[in-house]
């Protein structure tokens, strides 16, 4: 059985969410975080709620317009429940399984710091969420990333708190929340005290669980990005030495030589990208049997300048990385119980902005809308015998013009990138001040990390495309070219790819179909692991 992660022991890691969020992990919280946790929340109730106390925001005041306006010491319990429910008006669809799971655990983590003010009970109850496997209803629109993800987070809260209007998916059925939590044997009824509320939903946490997952995902489609560049490589007989290493330590940017070198891996010990091989008069090649194939001087850009472009999308994508990774472990929520040397001090500030996440889920969605441009590009050209070299045209089989082939696949690729066109618009450059101008700049975090989930999503489609489509390319002149060979790894992954996809030799078929087992086989890594089962990695 796998080791629970510990909340307060030490630092989540991407790897850590994605294992709880999509895979189920159970967490567990460390006792003398419980213990400190309690200290603090006996502080705050000792010597800031009484009615003498120092305004402080959100613990003993109003939100927003009514900051300056004292919250008496008896009401201070009914606050905590007025800042849910008046901040519960999210819209739209909820959220996927994985994302709200990350949410919990992200925003958990974020009270690791012993800065929130949070009740220990109320961690727990976390804790008990992700290993009970109870997932609140939290709609996708309604934040704007400012004071945090206000919003999603009081869905999020109204759940855990058993509140009537809540609800909660429990083994697989959508519920009120206070019938889920009698079900999974929790309490219904759970106290808050002061500061609790806006600990629970102050933070940018909706944005930083999309982006988490994003980051993981991007991770792994840019490898397989190189995986049908090499297949599209050898299937069109190209020219190896735009991936030279000689070649790319004169422009030394680590992501193209990180490429290139994926390149010479998986095509190593091919023939098939020679002068020899391109002797070979292909299907719809206009030459004559038995003539020389023209001298390949240099390709096109699609195809010799990929190291150039995927190696991009690579560093935006380290850049991306680095500010999730420190956002994962960050406490975000306003104010901040600070541990100074005069002792607790409450300080206002504004961590939860979303600007970083923001910013970095609108390059990554930039760059990852170039990756999927790319990849297109390269699926059109092996469609097109002029463009291929000689390929059949539309790779179709059985008799032309009866079959179509797979350019109706290509066309379904393209209207892709033309979405994630749209989609790779800045949001973070976008602000509409609201709450009678408290909030007078906004990241739009939300819609940006959405927005990067969606191209994501086009962009394994299309890459898991170049890879069904170049497949298909060789399997298509296998015989025909049999004297030279393609590279041994890239028959290793053709040899998986079929595994799951034949090879389509008698005519029209449900491309559709094939288009979404091949994107599983992306998303799920398949072809990948394949490759790491026999030694061979893929940076």
């Amino acid at each position: 059985m796998t080791k629970p992660i510990t909340i307060g022991a030490s630092p989540l890691s991407i790897s850590d969410v994605v294992s709880v969020a999509s895979a189920g992990a159970k967490i567990e919280i460390l006792p003398e975080l419980l213990g400190r946790l309690a200290k603090t929340k006996a502080h705050i109730m000792a010597h800031w709620t009484g009615s003498d106390g120092p305004l402080i925001y959100s613990l003993n005041t109003g939100v927003g317009a009514f900051k300056g306006q004292r919250v008496q010491p008896d009401d201070l319990i009914a606050y905590q429940r007025n800042i849910i429910v008046s901040h519960a008006t999210g819209l739209g669809d909820p959220f996927a399984r994985d994302v709200v799971r990350a949410m919990l655990l992200l925003r958990l983590n974020a009270f690791a710091a012993d800065v929130s003010g949070i009740s220990p009970h109320l961690a727990q109850r976390f804790v008990d969420f992700l290993n009970l496997g109870l997932t609140p209803v939290v709609p996708q629109k309604g934040s704007v990333g400012a004071s945090g993800d206000l919003a999603p987070l009081a869905h999020l809260a109204g759940a855990l708190l058993g509140y009537a209007e809540a609800e909660i998916e429990f083994e697989g059925t959508v519920m009120p929340a206070p019938e889920a939590l009698r079900q999974a044997g929790l309490p219904v009824e759970i106290e808050m005290t002061a500061k609790d509320a806006s600990a629970l939903i102050n933070g940018s946490t909706t944005s930083l669980a999309v982006a988490v997952l994003c980051v993981s995902d991007a991770e792994n489609i840019v490898r397989h990005a190189d995986i049908g560049l090499a297949l599209s490589l050898e299937a069109m007989r190209c020219e190896p030495d735009a991936f030279d290493a000689h070649l790319h330590r004169a422009r030394p940017h680590v992501g193209q030589a990180t490429v290139a070198e994926n390149i010479r891996t998986l095509t190593r010990g091919s023939t098939r990208m020679s002068q020899s091989a391109r002797n070979t008069v292909f299907p719809d090649e206009a030459r004559a049997p038995g003539t020389k194939g023209p001298e390949r001087v240099q390709d096109s850009y699609s195809l010799r300048c990929a190291p150039q472009v995927h190696g991009p999308v690579r560093e935006a994508l380290k850049y991306a990385r680095g500010i999730v990774e420190t956002e994962i472990n960050s406490a975000t929520d306003n104010p901040l119980i600070l541990h100074t040397a005069e002792g607790r001090r409450p300080i206002s500030g504004g961590h939860f902005h979303g600007q970083y996440i923001a910013q970095a889920m609108d390059f990554l969605a930039i760059a990852i809308t170039d990756l999927a441009s790319i990849c297109e590009r390269r699926v059109a050209r092996l469609i097109d015998p002029t463009m291929s070299f000689g390929l059949a045209r539309n790779l179709a089989s059985g008799a032309p013009g009866l079959n179509t082939g797979y350019a109706t696949v290509q066309c379904s690729l393209s209207a892709l990138v033309m979405e994630n066109r749209t989609l790779s618009m800045p949001g973070s450059v976008d602000s509409i001040p609201g709450k009678g101008n408290a909030e007078d700049h906004v990241s739009n975090s939300t819609w940006c990390a959405r927005k990067a989930a969606i191209a994501l999503e086009n962009t394994c489609t299309v890459v898991a495309g170049e890879i069904l489509i170049a497949g298909q390319a060789l399997s298509s002149v296998a015989e025909l070219a049999d004297d030279h060979p393609i590279a041994p790894v890239t028959e290793l992954v053709l040899e998986t790819l079929r595994q799951s996809i034949p090879f389509r030799n008698n005519g029209d078929i449900w491309f559709a179909g094939d288009m979404q087992k091949a994107t599983e086989l992306v998303r799920k890594a398949v072809l990948l692991g394949a490759l790491e089962e026999t030694a061979i990695m893929i940076n």
